[in-house]
Parts: structure tokens; sequence; C-alpha cells
């Protein structure tokens, strides 16, 4: 199971079509999903217009894809108001800057245009060596990173009283975000989670993240297993 998997199967089983992608690089993701309401986040789009062209062609859903190429943080401050005006969101995949600070604004940001039964897919939730998990300033843009998105998934489990939060232990972690009553909230402050270090996780792991295996998807959204 992977991003994919599960963005595909919440939109098909659950009815679940307003599409917005936050970090969506080559579009990999992104030009796959069925929706006639798609829209794509990111600074640098790493495809040009004879890819989206071909991609339209292959999925005729990206004929009406809204492509914005600004930041998350610019997207939300001058579009997102009358992007969402009439359609909440009812999926997204978050998937851009690895970095606690940045994918916390970029989950609260869809919040606010959330629908009542939309999900939130974040990737890179549940990093599994300490090279993986370390924070953007220390990364030097080598070997394989998940950065520190895990700290989002324990700040609004420890701070958010109105969501419930799992991470799927699966393609790096997926995290999970609806609405509605947490499941054994944690208690922690910002200034104890920005001090916590990759050990701490390693020696909290299945609680702080309410880490759920794979499975878990299928009964949590109670639709059948592919």
């Amino acid at each position: 199971m992977n991003r994919l998997n599960v963005l595909q199967s919440l939109s098909r089983q659950k009815k679940l079509k307003n599409y917005l992608e936050i970090g969506v690089l080559n579009g990999h993701i992104f030009f796959k999903i069925q929706s006639h309401f798609k829209v794509a986040v990111d600074p640098m789009f790493k495809f040009d217009t004879l890819r989206r062209i071909g991609k339209t062609i292959v999925n005729p859903y990206n004929l009406t894809s809204q492509y914005y190429e600004v930041t998350s943080d610019d997207f939300f401050e001058q579009h997102a108001h009358q992007v969402f005006a009439n359609r909440p969101i009812d999926l997204c995949l978050i998937d851009g800057m690895h970095a606690y600070e940045y994918v916390l604004r970029d989950i609260e940001n869809t919040l606010k245009y959330l629908s009542d039964e939309g999900v939130i897919v974040v990737h890179d939730c549940n990093p599994v060596t300490p090279q993986a998990g370390i924070t953007f300033q220390e990364w030097n843009g080598q070997g394989f990173w998940n950065g520190d998105v895990w700290k989002a998934v324990l700040h609004l489990r420890s701070l958010n009283k109105d969501i419930n939060v799992f991470v799927l232990d699966c393609d790096y972690g997926l995290g999970i975000i609806t609405k509605g009553k947490p499941e054994n909230p944690q208690s922690m402050s910002v200034a104890e989670i920005k001090n916590l270090s990759y050990q701490d996780l390693s020696e909290n792991r299945e609680q702080w993240l309410n880490l759920k295996p794979k499975e878990y998807f299928y009964e949590y959204f109670k639709i059948p297993r592919q």
C-alpha cells in the first residue's frame, strides 16, 4: 500500500472528489487521480505543457485541473479563498516541504477548507533511520530524506482536539487526518516538540504517531480490501 492506493481508494469508495495536492513535483500522483476538480500546488513543477497534454489524453480528468506554481503559503494567502469558495476540499495529499513548521502550516491551512467527511493524507511521517529523520537545517541535500514531519503529527495529536490523527505503517508513514474526536491524544507543548530528537521518536514511535498497520486503513474507513 502506498499514498496513491490510499488516495484512489478514498476517491472511489468514499466518493471524495474535490482534490488538492501540495508538493506535486513531476505529477506522478496528481495526474492519476480521477476528479473533475483537482488543484496542484508547487513552487516549481517538474513537467511542461507537453506532459500535461499527454497526461490529459491518458486521464481526461486532467483537462479541468488547476495549477498554481507558487509556495503553499502564497497559495493559501492569495488564492485558496476563491478556489475553494464553493467547493470544499474532500481529499488532500500533503507532500511538500518535509519540515515540521512548514507541513504543520499546510495541514492547518487545509483544515480551514476541508469538508466534514474530508481526509488529509500526509507523506513521510515515519522515518526509519536517523539520517532520513533529520531536520532541513541538518540535511545536506544528499541521501533519502523524510524530514521531521513526524513532529507535526505529534503537534496535532497534542494540541488539536477536533481532529483524529494516525499514521499507517507503509510508504514511509502515511499520516491520516479526519475531523472528529481524537484517539489517544497526547499532551506535549510546542516547546517540548521542537526539542525532540530522532532517538526520542524511536523510543516512542507507536504512541506518538498513533501508528497503525496498513490494513487498519480499510477498517477505519469501512471500505472493502483490495
